[in-house]
């Protein structure tokens, strides 16, 4: 992982689709193992998160861990970072340590929803734009 930086930008897009590619074949599967009788539910919150945690890493290779680390904990993005961090580690603890799989469902929803507002934002007005559209349905 230092040394992604010295990387040239093919590799880099190389690293990136494939991180990425098997960070959503782990969501994939995640989902797939859902419907297993008992320790589904489980496997569906491990395979899912890992998921998660690779398609953040993938972007590790197009941007370099420093510059994502300083773009993660940003002003604006600090408490979409936190949440989603917090939910990535529940759900984990909900599946190994407490053994709740109900917890563990409800740790990979608000995961969801926690990963794509903190997507969204590294998109000019995208928060703003996903906020007013919310505003509008809801009222």
């Amino acid at each position: 992982v230092i040394d992604v930086t010295s990387l040239g930008w093919d590799t880099r897009v190389k690293g990136f689709i494939a991180c990425f590619a098997i960070g959503y074949l782990c969501s994939l599967l995640g989902s797939c193992l859902l419907w297993v009788p008992k320790k589904g539910l489980v496997l569906f919150a491990v395979f899912y998160t890992l998921g998660n945690i690779a398609c953040i890493g993938s972007t590790l290779f197009l941007m370099g861990p420093m510059k994502q680390l300083k773009r993660m904990f940003e002003p604006t993005r600090l408490i979409a970072t936190i949440v989603m961090l917090s939910c990535l580690i529940l759900t984990l603890c909900s599946a190994f340590w407490w053994h709740n799989a109900g917890l563990a469902l409800l740790f990979c929803i608000f995961q969801f929803f926690a990963l794509a507002w903190y997507s969204i934002s590294f998109i000019p007005f995208a928060r703003d734009a996903v906020t007013k559209c919310l505003s509008v349905c809801l009222s």
